[in-house]
């Protein structure tokens, strides 16, 4: 198993969008919002993409991008479903924070849906702090964590 770095139209994060419209389209009657972004927020100097694949099979993965001068938003974040509940959105996570520490910024921030329960414990888990609802979606649930913290 290995964490990569790749760009938002590669074939690896191919399965990751699939299923992700998916997953919005059954929790929120939703899934186009998963087309939302555009690519190139996901490319350096200012963002960029991770997957984590093993033996050729997409089992996370997620991308960050400029969200302001210090702080990076994380979005697209997905496990897929045949490999949850084996740490994958953790490490994963983890892999994100890394890259936007290397990418300059101070801060990384996140929102999850109000159905997403699984998600909403694993960024307290990890010691995000809730910051309420900051973007575009109703009743999303903001998180946000100090990349600078020891």
């Amino acid at each position: 198993m290995k964490c990569v770095s790749v760009r938002f139209g590669d074939p690896e994060v191919a399965p990751l969008l699939v299923d992700l419209h998916r997953e919005y389209e059954t929790r929120y009657g939703d899934g186009a919002s998963v087309y939302d972004v555009n690519a190139v927020d996901f490319e350096p100097p200012h963002g960029g993409f991770l997957v984590l694949v093993d033996d050729g099979v997409t089992l996370a993965g997620g991308g960050v991008h400029r969200y302001d001068d210090t702080t990076a938003e994380v979005k697209r974040m997905w496990t897929n479903p045949d490999f949850r509940r084996q740490g994958h959105a953790r490490t994963i996570l983890r892999e994100l924070e890394a890259l936007s520490r290397g990418l300059g910024y101070e801060k990384m921030r996140l929102e999850t849906g109000y159905l997403q329960p699984e998600a909403i414990a694993l960024y307290s888990s990890l010691g995000y702090n809730n910051i309420g609802t900051y973007g575009i979606y109703e009743n999303a649930s903001g998180f946000e964590v100090d990349l600078l913290a020891p």
